[in-house]
């Protein structure tokens, strides 16, 4: 579940105001008194807190039990809830493994102690319905790993409920600053009583503003921001999520390849061959998802009277289990050691990007030249194009040169996006090309399995035929898209 929180200080002696009369505000039921204390697991030199997560075991209050709380955007976070079970020197499996992408096989072990004294008001609707929680918290916490002495602290926090929005939100922030209190420093208590070990680094010298290098640079750091975010999702199964994962490991692979002038290409070869192979391993989960949703649509569009047998079953039989088995694959290659080398490569390209000359220059005089580059690449590719495999690799390319157009939209803004969406348009195009290519030989399959089981294959037939006329309508269109794209213009 997804919560919404924001943390304020307040010295000691500072009331909290009145919240009663707030729009929407019914009614504030409480203070309720409630003693919490909390063990905090990490890795020896704090890769969660870092990252912006906390693993706890807390006891006391209606929530005890294991906390895992991931980020998820400004003010919100996923937690993920286990029961306390016994008090243990490493949290239980499932959790450890949602952490992976963070802790890549460092143990994690006990890093702080907090304890809590806590008041908290509940503001309801005129129905009953909770609004917000507000909890004023008397804090004291040690670090488990000096012996450090107990740091203690007051801090409030305000909890949007399940009928609440963020409007009420801001309104009780401007309802407590006025009271003289304000929004913390620290998103969580952890970090709050860590802070002293959490120092930030220097960062390293690199180009700044609106250089290609910076331009690049941002690009490569958020695609591998998103591939971290997915990676607890990946393993929960959740949906999109191996989707996505995917797509930000081929947008980073993508980015090193085509921005090369600027990116030592020699320095992160071993990484692109590292990214490919991970986008392997998704797009075996991934290809088959594709596929099943494919197949599922197809059915449905179809007249019933159409869909003969148990077509929809025997698509059931023949996805799932191998729905499964790629999942555990993905699972199990995200928590290998070539995996956790490939992210420590990842943070090694962030914090010192091995930059050439060219890094430095305007991006505006840097970028286009690349960019050409990349579309002339794809134009040999795309010229007379027709057997399967030529149109495979021109959907490739145009998959780069969308990429590298992305990378360009900070600083080209409008012109840049609206070529980046043609670009898109063709690539989607062979995309559904290829998808019907992939399609037919599996078809063919349930065809010839429904028919061994005394099935009738009819219906499967009659899919591969309007997948072999989807592709005709593919390679005949083709053509005058491609020359409906023409190059970019980006000067």
């Amino acid at each position: 579940m997804n919560e919404t929180e924001r943390k304020y200080e307040a010295l000691d002696g500072t009331p909290l105001p009145d919240l009663a009369d707030l729009p929407g505000v019914a009614a504030v039921a409480g203070p309720e008194e409630q003693r919490l204390e909390a063990v905090y697991y990490d890795t020896a030199d704090l890769r969660l807190a870092r990252a912006g997560l906390t693993l706890r075991r807390r006891t006391g209050g209606d929530d005890a039990g294991w906390h895992l709380k991931l980020p998820v955007g400004v003010d919100t976070r996923q937690e993920v809830r286990l029961p306390p079970g016994r008090a243990a020197k490493r949290p239980p499996k499932q959790l450890g493994s949602l952490v992976q992408v963070h802790a890549r096989g460092n143990e994690l072990a006990p890093v702080a102690r907090i304890r809590t004294r806590r008041q908290r008001w509940q503001l309801v609707d005129d129905r009953g319905n909770l609004l917000s929680e507000v909890v004023e918290d008397l804090v004291s916490g040690q670090s488990l790993a000096d012996g450090s002495p107990v740091d203690s602290w007051r801090e409030i926090e305000v909890e949007l409920g399940e009928r609440g929005d963020v409007a009420l939100l801001d309104q009780v922030e401007a309802r407590l600053a006025d009271a003289g209190i304000t929004r913390s420093s620290s998103s969580a208590k952890l970090t709050r009583l860590l802070a002293d070990r959490m120092a930030a680094t220097t960062p390293s010298s690199r180009p700044t503003g609106d250089s290609a290098g910076d331009v690049v640079l941002s690009y490569l750091r958020a695609q591998a921001d998103a591939l971290k975010h997915e990676d607890p999702r990946v393993r929960r199964d959740e949906d999109d999520a191996v989707h996505q994962m995917r797509v930000a490991t081929r947008r980073m692979r993508s980015a090193l390849q085509a921005f090369s002038a600027i990116v030592e290409r020699e320095d992160t070869r071993e990484l692109t061959d590292e990214l490919k192979w991970l986008a392997g391993v998704l797009g075996e989960a991934r290809d088959l998802e594709v596929l099943r949703d494919r197949f599922e649509n197809g059915l449905a569009a179809l007249d019933p009277d159409l869909v003969l047998g148990s077509a929809k079953a025997q698509l059931v039989r023949h996805f799932a289990p191998l729905e499964s088995a790629a999942h555990e694959a993905a699972v199990a290659a995200l928590d290998s050691g070539r995996y956790f080398a490939l992210l420590d490569a990842v943070d090694a390209l962030i914090a010192e990007p091995p930059f050439t000359p060219l890094a430095g220059k305007k991006a505006a005089k840097v970028l286009p030249d690349l960019i050409d580059r990349t579309y002339r690449r794809l134009a040999k590719r795309a010229e007379g194009a027709h057997s399967d495999v030529e149109l495979h690799e021109a959907r490739k390319a145009a998959k780069r040169l969308r990429y590298a157009v992305e990378v360009s939209e900070p600083r080209f803004g409008k012109s840049a996006r609206k070529y980046r969406k043609k670009v898109k348009a063709v690539q989607e195009l062979l995309g559904e090309h290829q998808d019907s290519v992939v399609a037919r030989p599996v078809l063919r399959e349930l065809g010839g399995k429904a028919h061994l089981d005394g099935e009738n294959g009819f219906t499967f037939g009659l899919l591969h035929g309007l997948e072999t006329a989807a592709a005709q309508r593919v390679e005949n269109r083709f053509p005058a898209v491609w020359r409906e794209l023409g190059k970019p213009k980006l000067r």
